[in-house]
């Protein structure tokens, strides 16, 4: 049996990037360093600058000619688009999966709520986002369409660096939770209307969960400018890194 092609050494630090980003390790706004990145990952500048322009086609940063590169910010009317879309995307999966699911994933999707049970009793906010996140991948792989899920996971992993604040609040925490242990019900004995209400109740998209999702967010997380601004500097961005690396 052959073995997976090992990455590149840019495909990896983007991924590692990548994955920062998603989990707000790396916050809205952050600046990423190319200097100190190659320390970091003791890699000359090169590998560096190849990770940054892939992360920057798939709008994880912006690279801003004479100022460097920063994690990409949204404006609010750009997250509340996406969730919107997300709030409609997820209420069908979810009313698919009641339909669809197996009797693996009906495990697993027990699973994923007994953890957030767990990590809810021990009120560790990391381990209950990692739950809810496999809580609604289960659901994604359980509805049986591909082009489905992959459109709710691209909207999911764009958005995800606004999320990790979310579940510190134990409320939040206990809501989802309950909310979670409805779902559940209603997938697993099979109720697709049900499925598919709780779900729309439980996504940020809508106007009450979207002020609730927005509060918990500081200001400096958002741009005034629009995402467009992001697809305009990238004809700039291969010009720009390269000259830096011939003054170098």
């Amino acid at each position: 049996m052959s073995l997976p092609p090992k990455l590149s050494r840019s495909a990896e630090i983007k991924a590692l990037l990548e994955s920062e980003i998603e989990r707000g390790e790396l916050v809205p706004g952050a600046a990423l360093d190319e200097r100190a990145l190659a320390a970091r990952f003791n890699v000359s500048r090169t590998p560096i600058r190849e990770a940054l322009q892939q992360l920057a086609a798939q709008q994880y940063v912006q690279i801003v000619p004479r100022q460097g590169v920063f994690v990409t910010k949204m404006t609010v009317p750009q997250l509340r688009n996406m969730l919107e879309l997300l709030h409609e995307l997820e209420a069908v999966s979810a009313r698919l999966a009641a339909r669809r699911m197996n009797d693996e994933q009906r495990v697993e999707l027990q699973r994923t709520i007994d953890e957030g049970v767990e990590a809810l009793n021990q009120s560790d906010a990391r381990r209950f986002a990692r739950s809810n996140a496999e809580f609604h991948e289960v659901i994604c792989q359980a509805c049986h369409n591909d082009y489905l899920a992959e459109q709710i996971r691209a909207i999911r992993r764009l958005i995800s660096r606004y999320r990790p604040k979310l579940f510190l609040a134990p409320s939040r925490r206990e809501k989802v939770i309950a909310d979670h242990q409805r779902l559940a019900q209603a997938l697993l004995s099979g109720d697709e209307a049900t499925a598919e209400e709780v779900m729309a109740q439980h996504s940020p998209g809508g106007d009450a969960g979207f002020s609730e999702f927005l509060a918990t967010l500081p200001a400096e997380f958002f741009n005034d400018a629009p995402m467009s601004h992001a697809r305009e500097t990238a004809s700039a961005e291969a010009g720009s890194l390269d000259a830096e690396q011939d003054e170098e």
